[in-house]
């Protein structure tokens, strides 16, 4: 049977309904709004040999930080490999073998050969833009993006998705205007793309608007607010850098805290560690008991030798919470694992070590050492992934350094040294 999704690609072994179903999982998945499993097993209940349904299942694997969910998808990957694939989603399979094999370039490589191919596979290119956000490869943010929009119009499904895709590569290029533009297009489309309203934050926090940007994140909280963790952090921050402490600490506690430590996406663990180091760094706050929470919960990741980006959301816990038993067990596992002949072991030797070993000098109060392994750290620094909101925990922990070298007394008092022994 010839089956076409709704952008008017082919699929295998799908039927009219299990597409349906497919379609909301997808749906769910572009929009950030989780809740595609219960779609996404209709859809194979219906039909068991559909291809793509297969693959998206993967996908939303393969998207972890954590190396033991990203492996979760090498059976998943086995199962469909006796499946008919045509050739659009037989280069899917590629893309997900390439990453089981820990090989970003060539499944960045192959994705981009995919799109141009098939501008309107808008899950490759969702895929393609999760990978050039962990791998921090800015222009691609935005260049892959630019090249398949010429083939989508405003009454293609997930064309909000593909808006919001593009608003994000702007902001992180510093086309601040262009994005916010692009951002509330995207929300005309779709008034609940998660992923539209935390582009939002970024044209916020990009623009230094921090009073209007927690306005926008208020007024618009029902529309992401149980779907998006981070878009709270994001709340957090804007509240922080308005001296309003006490709110975003309530925020950790409220919307952070409890996601965090207990089972669940290591995204979270990482926002939650980033939010409060910057709580700490601003002084006057009391988090000992957190800081106990989020090194129990990292503690399971020292040895998962996948992330630099983790690695050192991991140190900051370990230096916040005083715990030199695991910030030196982690600082040793670095210095093993940079001679990796691996993407893994070059990430660690040029960024990961260098920048936990600056935070272990900060917690013992070497301030001058952590300023000149900061200062050092290379110009690919974006290379770590992530955002540049969220790389900035960096930047932010140098100037704080650099104060304390200048006006110690006064910076003590304002905020106490974290404490970690020497590794």
């Amino acid at each position: 049977m010839n089956i076409v999704d709704a952008r008017g690609q082919r699929v295998s072994g799908a039927t009219a309904a299990a597409l349906n179903h497919y379609e909301d999982a997808l749906a769910a998945v572009l929009g950030w709004r989780g809740r595609a499993d219960e779609p996404l097993a209709r859809a194979l209940g219906e039909a068991p040999h559909f291809v793509m349904a297969h693959v998206l299942q993967a996908w939303r694997l393969l998207g972890s930080r954590d190396p033991r969910v990203v492996q979760a998808a090498r059976p998943l990957r086995a199962a469909i490999a006796s499946l008919s694939a045509n050739e659009r989603e037989r280069e899917h399979l590629g893309v997900i073998d390439a990453l089981l094999d820990d090989d970003y370039p060539r499944a960045q490589a192959r994705l981009g050969a995919l799109l141009r191919r098939h501008p309107r596979d808008v899950l490759a290119l969702h895929v393609a833009h999760s990978l050039d956000y962990m791998t921090g490869d800015v222009s691609q943010l935005h260049d892959r993006v630019a090249t398949v929009l010429p083939a989508w119009s405003r009454e293609l499904p997930g064309h909000h998705a593909v808006l919001s895709m593009q608003a994000f590569g702007l902001v992180e290029n510093g086309d601040v205007g262009p994005a916010e533009q692009t951002a509330r297009a995207a929300l005309a489309g779709s008034p609940l793309d998660v992923r539209a309203h935390h582009v939002m934050a970024h044209v916020f926090e990009n623009s230094s608007r921090p009073e209007a940007g927690a306005r926008w994140m208020e007024r618009h909280r029902d529309s992401w607010g149980g779907h998006s963790m981070h878009c709270w952090w994001h709340l957090a921050l804007f509240q922080l850098a308005l001296g309003r402490k006490a709110q975003a600490l309530a925020i950790y506690d409220e919307h952070v805290r409890l996601r965090a430590s207990g089972p669940g996406e290591l995204s979270h663990l990482i926002d939650a560690s980033a939010l409060l180091w910057r709580l700490q760094l601003s002084g006057g706050v009391d988090a000992a008991d957190r800081w106990q929470e989020l090194a129990a919960a990292w503690a399971a990741h020292i040895d998962d030798a996948y992330c630099s980006f983790t690695d050192i959301h991991a140190m900051l816990v370990f230096v916040g919470a005083g715990d030199g038993a695991h910030a030196q067990r982690l600082e040793q596992a670095l210095v093993r694992r940079q001679a990796q002949p691996t993407r893994y072991g070059a990430t660690t030797r040029q960024l990961g070590l260098p920048a936990c070993r600056a935070l272990i000098a900060f917690g013992r109060g070497d301030f001058a050492l952590a300023i000149t392994l900061l200062a050092s750290l290379p110009a690919q620094a974006h290379r770590l992934g992530g955002s540049h909101a969220q790389r900035d925990v960096l930047h932010l922990t140098l100037l704080e350094a650099v104060e304390r070298v200048r006006r110690p007394s006064r910076m003590c008092a304002r905020a106490p040294s974290m404490a970690a022994p020497a590794a």
